[in-house]
This record gives structure tokens, C-alpha cells and sequence, in this order.
């Protein structure tokens, strides 16, 4: 029988829908529950795609012994920390203070109160390594909060004291200027790795945002050492097993150093990033490989991730069926030498064992190995490699595909909308441009319906129950900010500023601080307020970067001096901690460089037009568009003329205008183009 998940539009919450667990959702009902029954909350957090959370739910929550013992002593919630990313982000910060570490399964014991007293992450049905059992852990807290009430409640008050005295005090502290740039730059120096690229060790997780903050840097300094960095990176990932060497696309992370074996899962939010980054790569050196990666990353977007509704699904599972009908993490990827005979004959599967590093004993598990370019195959037959990569596409075709996580997030189409938009633009492909279109209609349509407020997610078209967090408003108005450049149609600057206004009303707080949640959101133990990049942007310097962007589309004060404002946290952590910041040094380039406001009077999608997109001035914003009505969708537009009849770029920063041009080569010269 299902329970109440099953009336949830969550692809997470319904894969337990017919759990013996009796799961409630996150709800006032449920903490009533528990306060009747005068019984704690058992929290569990994960998501769709995550492989520990599919492990721990068919461990212990399909079990029908388990379950009775959780429904007997526990009112059990469960929560997609993809639909309710404000309450992740407070319970994982009391487990990581508790215990040194996250990550999902998140499982946390609560107060009536939702006061958290008891923390891990994944327990095994039986114990193992060190570590409790499932079962015992629930008879442990079942005991304390039984026998010792008093130091249960202790515990909880602790731990919400401490994590209330964890306010930011960063806001209004100043912009960051080059001095914190170059510490920045510094300390990305330290911390990059020479010999494979990125940053850090294992596992290794793709830098977009701060590869952004390097291609940015570069463009407005000539620093040759931070595009260096940025390139070989990318390079370094376009070659490794994190990238779907077959069908395009980059995988969650690297388990190790070397790029060579990913965690299979494809998120939307790395592959909209990292689309727009190779796109940005391109737009700098010219890279055939940049091109190729930027272009069959939209593709794998548009292909696998795109929704019946024009939106584009969150996520691809890693694990899938296997030859054997077993669940297996990365069974859809990976390749043994045998496979490759069976598909290709014995010579084209020599060639392709060597051009794609798949070796006997297997860089993966029992034999298998992860696709990527090694390098050492010498000169290769084009035509061939593509003739062999179009087969074993087709073989690969015939397998049980990954699961779909099918919510439609509207931060991560916010940053797909932004990729989309750019790619289309530089390479000529409108049906791009159009997808990104598409998506945006969706969010504008079902994510703000009727409330005139952001929702967070939606599924089949419906919009969800949950409110958009910071993100959500500065990743779309981003992505609305982009599409406008690109298709020339104000519609979207005026949506941008409706959410940017939002922005400003509900999550701005003392001296320029920003919230994850709005004013008028639900009160958790603590509001959520994170000014560091995880796997996306923050939300804080999404929202700085957009307000940005549309003071400088339209001048207004307000907004400018609330993006400045927010910028005093950029400036305290971007030199102590780059790599966690990369985002708001990728802003804080637009905000030294300007930025510069490009106007094109004359055709959208002209050789003006073009140019000013092609332009590499961090942060620069474009409007185009000719005739009377321009100046009413676009304010930089206003008073604009045509120079003899001609299309005209007038290129302005700092209040200070330079001489108007007709001229393409002149106006990327501008635009260090």
C-alpha cells in the first residue's frame, strides 16, 4: 500500500511511495504528529540519483521489520534536498559540525521541535567497519529519548545555539579590488594540479565556476598563466572518463585524480555550466576541442534531459541494469575489450581499445574500463574514429539506459537557459537558441504561474509546493538576462528585473547580506544563508551577478548598489578560499571590468550583433535591435541612431561612452575580441 509520498510530484519522494516506511513529507503535520505521539522525527535526506540512498533505502526501508519499528517509535520524514535545498543545507551543517563530514543518505534524529540531536549519514543493516547498524542506532535513540530526556533536549539546545551564533557578519564590507583578485589567483596557483589539471586531489569534482573566473581574468588582465590553467583543465576533462566520450556530456565527479573513472550520474547543473565554460573557452582561443565539447554538451542536454513540457530533467541516474539484469553503478558506460570484438570485429575494436585507453584488466570494475583519450594512440583516422564511435553509440543504444530524475529545477534551467542561449549564438545554431526559449517560456509559465513568485520545481508541467530559494531567482534571472542578449526580445530583461526585484524585497538583509530563503519563507531552525559555490553557483553571488547585469541593461541605482553591497563576502573569503568562491570572483571581474554596455543599433543576429556576444570583456551585457520600438524594450537602446544609415555599437562603462562604430573589427577591438 502507498503512503503519503505517493501524492508528492518528487521523483525521490515517489520512488518511496510504496515503502512499508510510513514516510510523511516535510510538513507542520508531520512535527504535529510526532508532538502527539510525544516521539522524535527520524529526517532522511537524499536525492534521485544518488547511488547510497537507492543502497540504504533497500537495505533497511523496504524491509517490513525495520519499517514496523520506525513507525512504531518514530515519525519517519522524508525530503528531496534537490525540492527543499533550505532544509538540507541547515541539518547537513549540524551534521558536518557534529561530525566532521556530510553527504546522502543525510539521517538525522529531530525534536517535536525540529530540533536535530543525533546524526549520519548511510547506516548498514547490520554493523560494519566500525559503525552501528540501522537497527541499532534506532534502538539507541529510541532509549535516549525514553530514559534521558533531559540530555536529549540539552543536546538539541546546544546545537541550535551553536549553529544560530554562526551568522554571517560579511556584507557591506566593500567590493573586492586587485589585490584580492590576484590573492585569489594565488591561491589557485597553490592549489592547482600541474600534472592532471583542476584543483586538489580525489575525488575531483569539474571547476566551472572558477574556470569561468580565470577565462574572465584573462580576458581583462593578459594573466597568460591563469587561461593556462582554464585550458588545460578543460582539455584535461575532454579527455578523461568524466566526459561521455560516446554520447557527450560530463558525469557527476572523478573518483580519482587523473579523470579517469567519474561517479556516473549527469547532473543538469554540471553539464549547463560546463556547456557554457567550453563555449567561453572557444569564444577565447579558438579551440576546435572546446567547440566540439560546448556543442555536444547542449546536444546530450537537448537529447537526454529535455521534458515533454520543453524543461530539462535534473538528473541522470549512474547505476543501471547490467548484462546480468543486476543494478550496477556505470553498467551503461563501460566497455571490455570482448564487448568492443562483438560489436566492432577484432580490428576496429584494436583501433578503438587503443584510441579510447580500454585495456585487459579494466580501468573500472571486473574487467571494464571507462572510455576516454588517453593520447598515446598517435595520428589518427578521423573518419574512422567517428564511423567506430557511431557504432558502439548505436551497441550502447540497445542497453537499459539510466533512470530519469524528471523534476524540472528552476535554477539549473535557469543555468541550461544561459549555456543554450550563448552556444546557439556563437555557433550558429538556432534550434538552440530556441530550446533555451522553450525553457524559459516553462518557468515563466509554470514556475510563476498565477503567484507571481518563483517555485522551485516542477513535474509533468505542475508546478511543485515549494517556494524558490536564492538560487532559483539568480541562476533564472541570469539565464533570462542571456536569452534577452542573444534574441534581442525585452520581454526577458523585464522578467529578469520582476525576480531581481524579489531578490531585493525578500532575501536582502543588513548591510548587504543576502538569504537563502525569503523573509516570508518557512522559519527553520536557522535561515540558510551560504555564500559559497557547491556544485552550482551560490546563490548569493548568482543573485550579485545578475543584479549586476541588469543595472548596467538599465541603470538602475537600486540594483547596482545592492550587487556592490553583496559583494563585501566576495571580498573576505575570495582570498582565503578561491575555490569555494569562484563564482563571485567571476562577478567580481565584471564589477572592476565595469562592466561595459554594448548597444547595437541595428539587426539582431547581424555581424554587430555577433560581434558584441563574441566579445570577451568579462561580464559586458548586449542589447540589439533597430527601429523606433528598440528603445522601449531595451533603456540602451534609447537615443541610439544608426550612423549613416549604417548598424551602430556604442560601447559605454563608468558613465563614460566611446566613440560610436559601424565598423565589426573596431567594435571587438573594444571588446577585447
Amino acid at each position: 500500500m502507498a503512503n503519503r509520498l505517493a501524492q508528492t510530484t518528487s521523483p525521490y519522494l515517489l520512488q518511496h511511495a510504496d515503502n512499508p516506511v510510513d514516510w510523511w513529507p516535510w510538513s507542520p503535520e508531520a512535527f504535529e504528529e510526532a508532538r502527539k505521539r510525544d516521539v522524535p522525527v527520524l529526517l532522511s535526506v537524499g536525492y534521485a540519483s544518488c547511488h547510497w540512498c537507492h543502497v540504504m533505502a533497500h537495505e533497511s526501508f523496504e524491509d517490513d521489520d525495520t519499517a514496523a519499528y520506525l513507525n512504531a517509535h518514530f515519525v519517519p520524514v522524508k525530503v528531496d534536498r534537490e525540492e527543499r535545498p533550505d532544509v538540507d543545507a541547515v541539518y547537513m551543517e549540524a551534521v558536518q559540525a557534529a561530525t566532521g563530514h556530510g553527504g546522502w543518505p543525510m539521517t538525522v534524529f529531530l525534536t517535536p521541535d525540529a530540533e536535530p540531536f543525533y546524526f549520519g549519514t548511510y547506516f548498514p543493516p547490520e554493523p560494519r567497519h566500525g559503525s552501528p547498524s540501522f537497527q541499532q542506532v534506532l534502538e539507541g535513540v529510541t532509549a535516549a529519548w525514553t530514559d534521558r530526556r533531559d540530555e536529549v533536549a540539552e543536546v538539541a539546545g546546544r546545537i541550535v545555539a551553536d549553529l544560530a551564533g554562526r551568522s554571517l557578519v560579511h556584507g557591506g564590507d566593500g567590493v573586492p579590488g586587485e589585490s584580492e583578485v590576484a590573492q585569489a589567483l594565488l591561491g589557485l596557483t597553490r592549489e592547482y594540479d600541474e600534472q592532471h589539471g583542476g584543483f586538489g586531489g580525489a575525488p575531483k569534482f569539474p571547476p566551472a565556476m572558477v574556470v569561468e573566473f580565470l577565462l574572465r581574468h584573462h580576458a581583462r588582465t593578459g594573466a597568460e598563466g591563469a587561461l593556462q590553467m582554464a585550458a588545460d583543465t578543460c582539455t584535461a576533462m575532454a579527455r578523461g572518463g568524466i566526459y561521455d566520450q560516446l554520447g557527450g556530456g560530463f558525469a557527476r565527479y572523478s573518483v580519482d585524480r587523473e579523470w579517469i573513472v567519474p561517479h556516473f550520474e549527469k547532473m543538469l547543473y554540471d553539464n549547463a555550466l560546463l556547456c557554457r565554460v567550453y563555449a567561453h573557452l572557444w569564444r577565447t582561443t579558438g579551440s576546435d576541442e572546446a567547440r566540439r565539447i560546448a556543442l555536444e554538451t547542449a546536444d546530450f542536454m537537448v537529447r537526454e534531459l529535455r521534458t515533454a513540457e520543453g524543461g530539462f530533467a535534473s538528473a541522470l541516474d549512474a547505476d543501471s541494469e547490467d548484462a546480468e539484469g543486476r543494478h550496477v553503478e556505470g553498467a551503461f558506460y563501460v566497455w571490455t575489450p570482448e564487448q568492443l570484438r562483438d560489436v566492432l570485429g577484432e580490428d576496429d575494436a584494436a583501433f578503438a581499445a587503443a584510441y579510447f585507453g580500454v585495456t585487459e584488466e579494466g580501468t573500472f570494475e571486473e574487467g571494464a574500463s571507462v572510455l576516454r583519450l588517453p593520447g598515446d594512440a598517435g595520428p589518427v583516422d578521423a573518419a574512422r574514429v567517428a564511423g567506430v564511435r557511431a557504432r558502439l553509440l548505436a551497441a550502447r543504444d540497445e542497453r537499459p539506459h539510466p533512470g530519469r530524475d524528471d523534476k524540472v529545477v528552476a535554477a539549473w534551467n535557469g543555468l541550461a537557459i544561459a549555456a543554450l542561449a550563448e552556444t546557439g549564438a556563437y555557433f550558429d545554431r538556432p534550434d538552440l537558441v530556441e530550446r533555451a526559449t522553450e525553457a524559459a517560456d516553462l518557468l515563466v509559465r509554470v514556475h510563476l504561474g498565477e503567484v507571481a513568485r518563483l517555485t522551485r520545481t516542477s513535474k509533468d508541467g505542475r508546478a511543485g509546493d515549494n517556494a524558490g530559494v536564492l538560487e532559483d531567482y539568480g541562476d533564472v534571472a541570469e539565464g533570462f538576462l542571456t536569452l534577452a542578449a542573444v534574441t534581442g526580445e525585452g520581454a526577458w530583461l523585464e522578467f529578469a528585473g520582476f525576480l531581481l526585484d524579489i531578490v531585493l524585497e525578500q532575501f536582502t538583509g543588513e548591510g548587504g547580506q543576502l538569504y537563502d530563503t525569503a523573509h516570508d519563507a518557512e522559519q527553520l531552525i536557522r535561515r540558510p544563508q551560504d555564500p559559497t559555490d557547491s556544485a552550482t553557483p551560490s546563490g548569493w553571488t548568482a543573485a550579485a551577478g545578475a543584479l549586476l547585469s541588469y543595472a548596467a541593461y538599465t541603470g538602475s541605482e537600486a540594483h547596482r548598489t545592492a550587487a556592490e553591497g553583496a559583494f563585501g563576502v566576495v571580498k573576505a573569503l575570495g582570498p582565503r578560499v578561491p575555490r569555494f568562491v569562484g563564482w563571485g570572483l567571476a562577478v567580481a571581474e565584471a564589477l572592476l571590468d565595469g562592466p561595459r554596455e554594448v548597444a547595437v543599433a541595428g539587426p539582431v543576429g547581424g555581424e554587430l550583433h555577433r560581434t558584441a556576444l563574441l566579445g570577451r570583456a568579462p561580464g559586458a551585457v548586449v542589447a540589439a535591435g533597430e527601429g523606433p520600438g528598440a528603445g522601449a524594450e531595451f533603456p540602451l537602446l534609447v537615443d541610439r541612431p544608426l550612423l549613416g544609415g549604417e548598424p551602430t555599437a556604442y560601447v559605454c562603462r563608468h558613465f563614460v561612452c566611446d566613440a560610436p562604430t559601424t565598423d565589426a573589427g573596431e567594435l571587438a577591438a573594444k571588446l577585447g575580441g
